[in-house]
């Protein structure tokens, strides 16, 4: 398959690498039909460097179609259409029963001091292969994907992936009383999405 890969300090390029397979019985292989560029990509592309390999492929905001699932994967099927989330998570450990999940025991990145392994994101998490290729393995599939209906475009779910999810939290650790004001410093994506949710929260001022 074709997948965007890291080569070297501001150097990525798309380059061919062997198609992802069933390793666990918890896997799943999902079809990617959308993928985003995440502003945090760009660590990789400067100060990350160190901790990546040249051909490590990089994403971790996917979205697409489920190919194969694994034994252990009851919750989905092919053809069914997700959304991957950035964080790995096996959704029964100490941590994930308490929702969270970015600390996930199981996926745990222990040897580097680090929590729950991400897609696409050096080897402080993981070194897990990302969603910016046309095809993924999903691990702990039984709990991560999220599925969504089979109407709208992409775009219309995508940014489950990650960026809805950081602006929401975000909001929600702000803690603005019903009527109150929430200050959001910088408007990029998520900024965007922060002023929104703030509104929909019910803000009275954003």
């Amino acid at each position: 398959m074709k997948a965007l890969t890291w080569q070297g300090r501001r150097d990525v390029r798309v380059e061919e690498v062997p198609d992802p397979r069933i390793e666990e019985p918890t896997d799943a292989i999902v079809r990617i039909t959308s993928t985003a560029i995440c502003g945090s990509d760009l660590h990789l592309y400067e100060v990350l460097g160190p901790y990546l390999k040249p051909g490590d492929v990089l994403g971790h905001e996917p979205m697409g179609i489920v190919e194969e699932v694994g034994a252990g994967v009851t919750r989905l099927k092919p053809g069914d259409r997700v959304v991957v989330p950035f964080n790995i998570a096996c959704g029964a450990c100490w941590m994930c029963r308490r929702q969270l999940y970015a600390q996930c025991e199981t996926t745990q990145v222990r040897a580097e001091g680090k929590g729950a392994a991400l897609f696409g994101y050096t080897c402080l998490y993981g070194s897990v292969p990302g969603g910016q290729a046309e095809y993924l393995r999903v691990p702990h599939a039984q709990f991560g994907p999220i599925t969504v209906p089979e109407t709208g475009p992409d775009e219309r779910w995508l940014y489950l992936s990650d960026i809805l999810p950081t602006a929401w939290q975000a909001v929600k650790y702000a803690d603005t009383p019903p009527g109150g004001t929430l200050a959001v410093f910088g408007l990029g994506p998520v900024g965007q999405f922060c002023a929104r949710i703030g509104r929909h929260l019910g803000a009275g001022r954003v």
